[in-house]
């Protein structure tokens, strides 16, 4: 269990701490109106559209959540040269979050996810992307402003959502020097070798991407347990977090614990960007020195609060607060 005096504690030390944000910086487009009827063309829905809404997504909602909850986040990332790379800068900018870790690539559109919403529902998503993997010349600016930025860091944050940006190469510069530096790497995963993230601290797989790794179909507690079990065997780290959805979360820590952290989400809404949220409090509670447990608790409630939203969504440390009693 953590106290709410716990969490106050913890989240007290949450201001200002410097976390590097490393991964697929991307542009959550919404596209908001009504439908009233079906298109005579195709049985599909007419949207009438009322409003437009831009939000960082991916690594960059990663960000978002960490600025939400008092941290200073740096994110490095690859962009377009495009009018969405401009629009992407401008909202980091809102958030007050640098953008000289944004490194543009003429050779790749800036990602772009757009989503049609109607009563609450997602009718379509469009995407605009590459999954092309970096050219060399990218890969070194990269790793250069890493090397700039980890001096002054207190932990790293990897969010790998497969566009072709967390190359084998750059995850092993950028892992032996974090080691180096002893500092807290989380990870969420998206490759189907999870040999690529290490040494990790901890990383925070959802129950499908633990089940592909560990070769286990999870039907039940047991085999959770057992694919979260193999994964910590296979890979140099101290603890794994698979995120199950309505199920909660399940920690496996390095000295044998296995934890099963129940829901805490009243009501599920939208789980757009939840797995961001997780990984930017499980970070920050890290860095302030709360143990794998209290962090993935304190995660699990962030979390809870975010799938109550509609589209990409924050949490700030009042809204955290105010789900222990």
């Amino acid at each position: 269990m953590l106290t709410r005096g716990r969490a106050e504690e913890l989240t007290g030390k949450f201001e200002g701490r410097r976390l590097i944000v490393l991964g697929d910086v991307m542009l959550d487009e919404f596209i908001w109106g009504k439908v009233r009827r079906i298109s005579p063309e195709a049985p599909v829905p007419v949207v009438e559209i009322e409003r437009e809404t831009v939000a960082l997504g991916g690594a960059g909602n990663v960000t978002s959540n960490l600025a939400g909850l008092g941290g200073r986040p740096f994110q490095i990332g690859v962009v377009g040269a495009d009018p969405d790379a401009d629009r992407l800068k401008s909202a980091f900018d809102r958030l007050r979050v640098p953008t000289h870790g944004l490194v543009a690539d003429p050779e790749r559109p800036t990602t772009l996810k757009t989503r049609i919403i109607a009563q609450h529902q997602q009718v379509v998503r469009a995407d605009r992307e590459s999954r092309a993997r970096l050219s060399a010349e990218t890969e070194n600016k990269l790793i250069e402003i890493f090397k700039n930025e980890i001096e002054s860091a207190d932990a790293l944050i990897i969010s790998d959502y497969g566009k072709g940006m967390l190359s084998p190469r750059l995850l092993e510069s950028v892992l032996g020097l974090a080691r180096d530096r002893g500092i807290a790497v989380v990870v969420d995963p998206k490759s189907r070798n999870f040999a690529r993230y290490q040494p990790v601290t901890v990383i925070t797989p959802n129950h499908h991407e633990a089940a592909e790794e560990a070769g286990v179909e999870i039907d039940g507690e047991a085999a959770v347990v057992q694919a979260g079990r193999k994964i910590l065997s296979a890979i140099d780290c101290r603890a794994v977090l698979i995120t199950r959805g309505e199920e909660g979360m399940s920690l496996f820590t390095s000295d044998g614990r296995v934890t099963h952290i129940p829901t805490v989400a009243r009501e599920v809404y939208d789980v757009t960007g939840a797995g961001d949220t997780v990984l930017a409090t499980l970070g920050l509670a890290l860095v302030a020195g709360a143990s794998f447990e209290e962090a993935a608790i304190l995660a699990n409630h962030a979390a809870g609060v975010v799938v109550g939203k509609i589209g990409t969504a924050t949490v700030s440390v009042e809204e955290l607060l105010a789900t222990f009693s």
